[in-house]
């Protein structure tokens, strides 16, 4: 039996990134296409994943993504992204997306998302995770809110089966 090993605090998995809005990034609209930006939080959400499982950490659902402000060309994104809850096998991770217009200064809430990851082992199959050691008032908050989201996920999840 794989061990899952001991505890980790929240900012030993966050992932902080920064990209650049280019051309190629835009839609029909003149903004930064939604799945541009979709794939970014999959990717910080990815890393902060694999850094508490120190393994393989796929993405198993997008539990919500909400859009509030377009970024545009030249806009820097930046990502944070962390964990708010680790269960047996799987764990959820929190992403924020803010734009900055570099000239300006301006910033924007552009999205949030949470993700729901499972860490793999060598035999590609779901191996345990070291629990999550929660030390802030934000950090017990936003746990509390992801046992919320995993008590309304887990029954639709049994009713819908594998593959739907």
């Amino acid at each position: 039996m794989e061990t899952a090993g001991e505890g980790k605090g929240v900012s030993e998995s966050s992932v902080v990134m920064a990209q650049l809005m280019s051309q190629q990034d835009i839609n029909t609209a003149g903004n930064v296409h939604g799945g541009v930006i979709m794939k970014l939080i999959d990717t910080a959400a990815g890393v902060a994943a694999a850094r508490h499982s120190r393994r393989n950490a796929v993405t198993a659902s997008i539990d919500r993504l909400d859009f509030h402000h377009p970024a545009y060309v030249g806009d820097v994104l930046s990502l944070k992204a962390s964990l708010n809850y680790v269960g047996r096998t799987s764990m959820e991770v929190g992403v924020l997306v803010e734009a900055e217009n570099p000239r300006t200064g301006e910033r924007h809430h552009v999205a949030s998302a949470y993700l729901t990851f499972v860490s793999l082992g060598e035999d590609g199959k779901p191996c345990p995770l070291p629990p999550l050691i929660l030390e802030t008032d934000e950090e017990k908050r936003r746990n509390r809110e992801a046992l919320a989201r995993r008590e309304i996920r887990l029954p639709r999840k049994r009713r819908e089966g594998p593959g739907c």
